[in-house]
């Protein structure tokens, strides 16, 4: 296959588900049932035809029924596009100068462009940073890690799922090595936060929460700007690409498998929110529950009734994992074709990475990373200096207790609808890789980690049934602001400290 002729940097050496919007078309006005026959104009002189939208003063000469489609659209929708637009604005305005230019590590940029260009690894001669790119080497028929001076057979790639580089597609074929990663990643980030809202108002249609359109309008904004969300949506960078999309696609994945209503689309945005956050592939087990348990019955009675018919809740696990299916496909694939292994999307083969010590004598998973992890999740505060006067953070976390204080409401909710279980069983199973794992997340701003389960923890606390006026809750989020827009005004990433930016 040709290469594209995209520019390319100098290499290192120098340098809602939404419903189906009506046909709208214009309709004859019948008479009345019962009208009076005169009515009518006589059968020798038939009524002119009513005159056409073309031809109104004012109308638009063609697209008619598009333009009316889109009011209705439109008028459906917003809120959610007044809440895109809020995001967008205050997201954009703190990436600030970042947002005018690509991030410091724009690994799914590269890897998109190396697609487009018909290869599966990435040209190393381009890669603009040495930061976590796997690399890999034969030796005697086996795929090792490469170690000590690059050679010309290594071949790298990405090491992180490749999802992200699948969306941003089209735009690197339009602006090659140079598009903006993170101007993509603040319109992600806003488009999350209305997909955010968007669930919450099908929960409180479907009589899953309580909530009404000012409460749910609430949670959204707490979504973007009192929690982890916030700083990483502004940044750009691989690692905070990745964690954004999560939250998006974990929106719509959710709205298609509450009741497991529609098996397919959520197998489908399931598949996609794994292979852009690994730890998601857990949340799996929030469709299975719905598939299991859909009605409001006590759940026991439900399981016994299990026992008698079985197969609509095998059909629709069926159909979930149909519609899963493809993109895990590929991805083993391509995993296979990597690195030799189906679920190894490359951080074993870490290029000259500080973490490889730990990976090589314990594995990426291990009892031994518990303690750290738990640390970095609950227990680090920020440091007070005095002279000078001084507010720190720790890059290797931050107490949720204080990023996400809402979480404390979490442990004494006034109802326990029937979302409840499902909800803080998948909360635990998607956050136990994270407490096991070799990283801490570093460098990082509070638990970054923690952001893959966030949403669920909203929705609980959706409902939970706290007012949102209460005086505790109030000041939980305003809490939960302020830290986060100290996070998103002081971070500085690895990569920019290494460049002095």
């Amino acid at each position: 296959m040709s290469r594209s002729k995209s520019k390319r940097p100098r290499p290192p050496s120098s340098e809602p588900v939404a419903p189906e919007s009506p046909a709208v078309a214009p309709v004859a006005a019948q008479p009345e049932e019962g009208a009076a026959s005169t009515a009518a104009p006589p059968a020798a002189e038939p009524a002119p035809a009513p005159e056409s939208a073309a031809s109104s003063p004012g109308a638009p000469v063609s697209g008619g029924l598009p333009l009316n489609a889109a009011r209705v659209w439109l008028s459906a929708y917003r809120v959610e596009v007044g809440l895109f637009l809020v995001a967008f604005v205050v997201l954009a305005s703190f990436s600030s100068q970042r947002f005018l230019r690509q991030s410091a590590a724009p690994h799914f940029v590269y890897q998109a462009q190396a697609w487009l260009e018909g290869r599966l690894d990435v040209d190393p001669r381009v890669l603009p940073n040495m930061e976590d790119w796997a690399c890999v080497r034969v030796v005697e028929g086996d795929k090792v890690r490469c170690a000590g001076r690059p050679l010309p057979t290594d071949r790298w790639y990405v090491s992180f799922p490749s999802f992200p580089a699948v969306a941003m597609l089209p735009f690197v074929a339009l602006h090659g090595y140079q598009f903006n990663d993170t101007s993509f990643g603040v319109i992600v980030g806003a488009l999350a936060v209305a997909l955010f809202y968007s669930l919450l108002r099908f929960l409180a249609k479907e009589g899953e929460t309580a909530r009404n359109r000012n409460e749910n309008v609430a949670l959204a904004l707490i979504l973007a700007f009192g929690t982890l969300f916030f700083y990483c949506a502004i940044r750009g960078e691989v690692w905070f690409s990745a964690e954004v999309m999560g939250v998006a696609l974990t929106c719509l994945y959710v709205r298609n498998a509450v009741r497991a209503q529609r098996p397919l689309l959520a197998g489908l945005f399931f598949s996609m929110a794994t292979l852009t956050r690994t730890p998601l592939l857990f949340t799996g087990l929030f469709f299975v529950l719905e598939a299991l348990c859909p009605g409001p019955e006590p759940r026991l009675a439900q399981l016994k009734a299990l026992a008698r018919d079985w197969k609509p809740a095998a059909r629709k696990v069926g159909l979930f994992t149909l519609g899963a299916a493809p993109l895990a496909g590929l991805a083993a694939a391509y995993n296979v074709y990597r690195y030799g292994r189906l679920s190894e999307f490359g951080h074993a083969y870490l290029f000259n990475n500080r973490v490889n010590v730990d990976i090589d004598r314990t594995g990426l998973f291990n009892w031994e990373y518990l303690p750290r992890n738990l640390e970095a999740a609950f227990f680090k505060l920020p440091t007070v200096s005095l002279s000078p006067l001084k507010l720190a953070y720790d890059p290797h976390g931050l107490t949720l207790l204080l990023t996400l204080p809402l979480l404390v409401f979490l442990l004494v909710p006034k109802t326990r609808p029937r979302l409840h279980w499902p909800a803080w069983l998948t909360v635990a199973v998607c956050a136990l890789p994270g407490l096991f794992y070799q990283n801490t997340g570093y460098m990082q701003f509070g638990f970054r980690f923690s952001l893959d389960y966030t949403p669920y923890l909203l929705l609980l606390f959706a409902l939970g049934g706290w007012s949102l006026r209460n005086r505790a809750v109030l000041a939980a989020v305003a809490l939960g602001v302020l830290v986060n827009f100290w996070g998103a005004v002081a971070f500085r990433g690895y990569t920019e400290l290494v460049r002095n930016w």
